[in-house]
């Protein structure tokens, strides 16, 4: 669905002016939109996934566990496609912020995946950083509605490593995440970042209840956490159901391309831009943590 056709639909949640922000600029971060008692429950819920993760000692499809995690100190850097493991995130998915979605994407919004990143202070700064990238590569589809919504769990100031974006890049290139060897990175070349206006990023520091949004086109990354707790965030991707995957979700779940918002789309739109294809995913996929760390292959 073209844009002007979008913002000719009245809104859900989004103003007209919120609406036109983030189409003009590839991202938008909206303030309080989560009440406390929704995340008191998600954050119980976090909780008690972090728990669990003390009893294992490596990685799997639950969790992706960084470097150095033990029992008495869990790092988890992801808990992996949490609509699939407890009901309270598929509700939170299904809720408001699927009408936000269908401010920026549509009337017929189908789900994508989910995830939920943790950042924590560590000697290695490398550990938590997430270099510059662009989603979209990751998840091909034939046009370029799919956007993530974050929402922060807890208050996001930068000492946290929020989300920091680039405005405008949406509408630029897309970028090789491949390295000269071929071998997948999920983030810019060190030439390709050292050639971005990095004084026009905008780091989205925002009370806990706020949401984020990013265009899979825009280039966006995240600076290492310097604060002494964990900090959560719980990322939920959407995209028109005229948006057709062309390649294997990384991190697909039971509720792939459930139709939230609308119905089926009964014909694909496709963007004539090209776009990058990743690495056979139907193979398995650990996390971009574990990408960008090289811990993982083409």
């Amino acid at each position: 669905m073209l844009t002007e056709a979008i913002l000719a639909q009245t809104p859900r949640v989004l103003t007209q002016v919120q609406r036109t922000f983030y189409f003009e600029n590839g991202y938008l971060l909206v303030e309080n939109l989560i009440d406390a008692e929704t995340l008191a429950r998600l954050n119980s819920a976090t909780a008690e996934f972090v728990e669990l993760s003390r009893s294992k000692t490596e990685s799997d499809e639950v969790h992706d566990l960084a470097p150095g995690h033990t029992a008495e100190r869990p790092l988890v850097r992801q808990l992996k496609t949490p609509d699939a493991q407890h009901s309270l995130y598929w509700d939170f998915a299904r809720g408001v912020i699927a009408d936000v979605a269908a401010d920026l994407v549509g009337p017929d919004v189908v789900f994508h995946h989910s995830k939920l990143n943790f950042k924590w202070a560590d000697p290695d700064a490398a550990a938590n950083a997430v270099r510059w990238h662009q989603d979209i590569q990751f998840y091909p589809h034939t046009n370029y509605s799919p956007l993530t919504i974050g929402t922060y769990l807890t208050d996001t100031r930068a000492e946290d490593g929020p989300l920091t974006v680039l405005p405008g890049s949406h509408n630029g290139p897309l970028y090789d995440q491949y390295d000269c060897a071929g071998t997948w990175t999920g983030s810019l070349s060190d030439a390709d970042a050292a050639c971005l206006d990095v004084s026009k990023a905008r780091v989205l520091e925002g009370p806990a209840g706020s949401i984020t949004i990013h265009n899979c086109r825009t280039v966006h990354a995240s600076e290492p956490s310097r604060a002494p707790k964990a900090r959560p965030l719980l990322l939920n991707a959407y995209a028109s159901a005229d948006a057709l995957p062309y390649t294997a979700n990384p991190s697909r779940s039971k509720h792939d391309r459930a139709v939230l918002r609308g119905q089926v789309a009964r014909w694909a739109h496709h963007d004539p831009r090209p776009c990058q294809i990743p690495p056979d995913w139907s193979r398995g996929y650990s996390s971009i943590y574990a990408a960008q760390a090289g811990e993982e292959g083409t």
